[in-house]
């Protein structure tokens, strides 16, 4: 039986397009932004930042080296922001729903100190901050690993004390769907801007 709904963040409750978030460093001076950008997983300094090897500082003055000129946090935070073109209330006010049904809901996400600051504020749309919807959030840069590599997993079930096969994993990365599935969790594989509502009802009822 179901009792925990573990949803992922980008591309399951906010719509991503890389293409804006690509444009968006450009515009800082990140020529070969889209050598780093990935809504999965990023590479270099974009993967330090998202696997907790370097920080929010680190992470500006590491843009500044390739810019070649100085940036704010809000500025770098913005580009980041781009990557995010929508947050669906309908899918927010259910994840309200389970937890009025006694499910427990967790986030396990690949991101960063940049997006998270916006998301954990009153900034975040609707009124409530994404740490209102949840449990527990279990972020990569704090985790120290990211997905798909089943340490961050293993990290998340440690601390909450949940069980795999009472667990639903949603996620629209078919590599972490992958992991997930082989550490026995139930999982849901939406795509990037799918409604999951009824897909996810479905698979707590089975």
């Amino acid at each position: 039986m179901i009792k925990n709904i573990v949803f992922d963040f980008g591309g399951v409750i906010a719509d991503l397009d890389k293409q804006k978030a690509v444009e968006a460093f450009k515009s800082l001076g990140i020529q070969e932004a889209e050598k780093y950008l990935d809504p999965y997983l990023q590479s270099g300094a974009f993967l330090e930042v998202e696997n907790g090897k370097t920080d929010a500082a680190g992470f500006i003055a590491a843009m500044q080296e390739l810019s070649g000129r100085e940036l704010s946090f809000a500025q770098v935070q913005n580009a980041w922001l781009a990557f995010i073109t929508g947050i669906s209330r309908k899918k927010l006010d259910y994840i309200l729903s389970l937890r009025d049904r006694h499910y427990n809901t967790y986030l396990l996400s690949n991101t960063n100190p940049f997006i998270m600051d916006w998301a954990c504020s009153e900034r975040f749309p609707w009124g409530l901050p994404l740490d209102a919807y949840f449990d527990k959030m279990y972020f990569s840069y704090k985790a120290g690993f990211t997905k798909p590599d089943e340490r961050i997993f293993k990290y998340m079930l440690e601390d909450s004390g949940i069980k795999p096969d009472e667990t639903l994993f949603v996620e629209d990365g078919k590599a972490n769907i992958d992991t997930a599935g082989k550490l026995g969790f139930r999982t849901y594989c939406p795509l990037n801007g799918e409604d999951w509502r009824m897909a996810v009802e479905a698979n707590i009822n089975k």
